[in-house]
């Protein structure tokens, strides 16, 4: 596990991707000897990569409560006694910071402020943390996807992608999971003339051949590639209409080509 950012940048911490289960990332969020994890699906590999870079857990930012999200905030709870952030309307272990969007976390540890965002869609009260350009967005958005409907509508989760697509261009999105060559390849049936998507293609298989992560994208990228956020644009529209759409507005749009995602097998 490598840093993939300066812990000297303008955001005053570094973040280590940190891999699990199959296609799932923890981030690690750190300042000199002080740590911060991001939805600690599992506590083990949290715990090595600990030892590995010789930080001591502080606190535990929890974006929904699904288990590849939540299973290692327990053991990780109770062995640093770490503080724990996360939806206040859903059954998160040990939480001891309940939030509903619209607050501000303050981690001294980190030096660091995160804005934390409603993003409901995937589950009912699914949360955002956005400190400067840096947004840790659970399932919400993915590299050239976003997450599916578990308890949301197509609304609140239009809604949702909306109060990201708000933010900076340069805001680098920090999502949960490597889905992004799988996703790209839905983007291009959706849009097989976007020549960014096609781009982005051979961008990810290099990154994903030297074992590296696709992820940080950045908003400007996603909103150049990612179907979900381009339900206003023409030729999603048309390819939403040839899927059974009957309206051109964006939330209908969006409805269409989420459950299109949904069934899709790239061949």
């Amino acid at each position: 596990m490598s840093e993939i950012d300066d812990p000297n940048d303008a955001a005053g911490f570094a973040v280590i991707p940190v891999p699990a289960f199959n296609d799932n990332y923890i981030w690690l969020l750190h300042r000199d000897a002080c740590a911060v994890v991001v939805d600690p699906g599992d506590a083990a590999p949290v715990e090595a990569a600990l030892t590995e870079h010789g930080l001591r857990l502080t606190a535990i930012l929890v974006t929904h409560h699904h288990a590849d999200h939540q299973g290692g905030v327990a053991a990780l709870a109770e062995r640093w006694q770490a503080a724990v952030y996360g939806p206040a309307a859903e059954s998160i272990t040990a939480l001891t910071h309940p939030l509903r969007g619209g607050e501000e976390v303050n981690l001294p540890a980190l030096a660091a402020r995160f804005a934390v965002l409603a993003v409901p869609g995937h589950t009912r009260a699914h949360l955002a943390y956005l400190s400067g350009r840096r947004l840790f967005c659970g399932d919400t958005l993915f590299g050239a996807g976003c997450g599916r409907l578990f308890e949301g509508t197509p609304a609140q989760m239009f809604d949702s992608l909306a109060k990201i697509t708000a933010l900076p261009d340069d805001c680098a999105i920090y999502c949960a999971h490597e889905y992004t060559e799988m996703n790209l390849r839905f983007a291009t049936a959706v849009e097989p003339a976007n020549a960014a998507i096609r781009a982005r293609i051979d961008g990810a298989r290099a990154l994903r051949a030297e074992g590296l992560p696709t992820i940080p994208s950045t908003l400007a990228l996603e909103k150049a590639t990612n179907p979900f956020l381009r339900c206003r644009e023409p030729a999603v529209i048309a390819a939403a209409r040839a899927h059974g759409c009957a309206s051109d507005d964006p939330v209908a749009v969006f409805a269409t080509i989420r459950s299109w995602r949904n069934d899709f097998r790239a061949d």
